[in-house]
């Protein structure tokens, strides 16, 4: 639980929001700046948990009207245009769409990698005690949707779309949770984050090993052989964040060559990410408290003052891990950027004189089916099964209602439905279908989330007995 208040909060970027208005706030004569009085409303919307789920909702309903209004040819001709980017011979060409997708997105797996190694690390899947209850929970999520989805589309091309219903968005599903502030226990909180994390690395596998048609081993071994020359650097103490972009950039190119799609290499990148400190606490605390008195004794404007300045900065840069550091830097640009540039690319489909169409199409119902009720029983039955052969124990402020009800949530697929979607199907009638089955899923299971965790909320709830049961028996 501790974990997920400190580490989730701060990878927000919200912490140094907070920490800039207290110190404004200690100073109490300071005046803001002319540029914080301008931006200071967005800084306010910034500091919402919520808002990058905000966000991404506005791109996407953006996107919707624009695809379905008079001007929806030049939506679609946006993204079709071809853009190049390098010198001499060596050139990349893609469509926008494909930079959205295969570049940017892979700046989006990048920061997954390094939440997941952060988790493994230090958060809720730092230990199998810990890790047990969402990791069986999130393999049930996975597997009941894909068997919904087969079940209405055996056989024939539709069937490769079996990846799509698999998926969690967590923006969306952590900012419902958000908005419903006090009525969410922390603990359902911590679930679903690490649930949702599990549901990632379980997607990645898919997309590296399914929807990876054919494969240039020569590009694949640099590729791999970039991520190597990471690892060593990691072993190695290179601390600087630049390195790691350029080894970064030049695996991205390798693997997109490769035909294994790009966000494989953000991922695996994130992993090679250094999570060690230069220093321990005690010596940082030390240095940090001999500098400050020597600044303090320093002449205003001194060569000694920018000294112990410029040392200060160097001992809180040896303090930060360079993951952590990375992480929080990458955060707002995926969240504001990044994610809301891929809602809007690839969200809008025409709906308009394709609803009749969509309503009776297997790949439309499949996924709906699949998120909306795969998810919650897959999450539910396993998390069940799971205490009640002892392999695992549900958090003790949370009731089964309460995983029910968030398992309802981990039906929004959004994000990573659509992103498989495009890579099952490509461009055409299908993956129309899919997107439709996936906005109408997401926005659906959203609705259902919210009223099962709101309707019973003054009611007594089913206590939660499998941990409880567990615990008194091995007593």
């Amino acid at each position: 639980m501790e974990n997920w208040q400190k580490y989730q909060w701060n990878s927000r970027g919200a912490s140094d929001i907070s920490i800039s208005m207290a110190i404004h706030g200690q100073a109490g004569k300071g005046k803001l700046l002319p540029i914080e009085v301008l931006t200071s409303p967005f800084v306010r919307f910034a500091k919402m948990e919520a808002a990058g789920g905000v966000l991404l909702l506005v791109t996407t309903l953006a996107a919707l009207a624009w695809a379905n209004s008079p001007w929806d040819q030049r939506y679609f001709g946006l993204w079709s245009g071809n853009f190049s980017v390098g010198f001499g011979r060596f050139v990349l060409t893609e469509t926008r769409l494909q930079w959205i997708d295969d570049g940017l997105m892979a700046i989006f797996f990048f920061l997954v990698g390094l939440e997941i190694k952060r988790e493994v690390l230090i958060g809720e899947l730092s230990s199998l005690k810990l890790a047990a209850f969402p990791l069986i929970s999130a393999i049930g999520g996975t597997i009941v949707p894909a068997l919904f989805y087969v079940a209405l589309n055996h056989g024939g091309p539709a069937q490769k779309g079996w990846g799509i219903p698999m998926a969690t968005d967590i923006a969306f599903a952590l900012g419902v949770l958000v908005v419903l502030g006090k009525r969410v226990p922390i603990s359902l909180k911590v679930f679903v984050t690490a649930l949702a994390i599990v549901d990632d690395i379980l997607s990645i596998v898919v997309i590296a090993v399914f929807y990876t048609h054919e494969i240039h081993w020569l590009s694949l071994a640099i590729g791999f052989g970039g991520i190597l020359v990471s690892a060593v650097a990691n072993r190695m103490g290179i601390r600087q964040p630049v390195i790691y972009g350029l080894i970064g950039l030049c695996v991205w190119f390798a693997v997109l060559e490769s035909g294994v799609h790009a966000t494989l290499a953000g991922v695996l990148l994130g992993f090679t990410i250094p999570a060690q400190t230069y220093i321990d606490r005690d010596q940082f605390l030390k240095r940090s408290r001999w500098l400050i008195d020597r600044f303090e004794r320093a002449e205003p404007g001194s060569l000694e003052e920018h000294s112990a300045l410029h040392s200060l900065e160097t001992q809180c840069e040896l303090i930060e891990p360079p993951l952590h550091r990375i992480e929080h830097r990458l955060q707002p640009w995926v969240g504001f950027i990044v994610m809301p540039l891929f809602a809007f690319a690839n969200a809008g489909v025409r709906i308009v004189g394709h609803v009749a169409e969509a309503a009776k199409h297997p790949v439309t119902w499949g996924i709906l089916l699949g998120l909306l009720l795969g998810k919650p029983i897959g999450i539910s039955l396993f998390a069940w099964l799971s205490t009640k052969v002892r392999l695992a124990a549900c958090p003790a402020d949370t009731t089964w209602w309460q995983i029910v009800s968030a398992s309802s949530l981990c039906g929004i697929g959004f994000t990573m439905s659509l992103f498989i979607a495009t890579l099952a199907f490509g461009e055409g009638y299908l993956l129309d279908m899919a997107k439709i089955g996936t906005l109408a899923a997401s926005a659906l299971a959203s609705v259902c989330g919210v009223l099962l965790l709101t309707g019973r909320r003054d009611r007594a709830h089913l206590e939660v007995t499998g941990s409880r049961e567990s615990s008194s028996e091995a007593a």
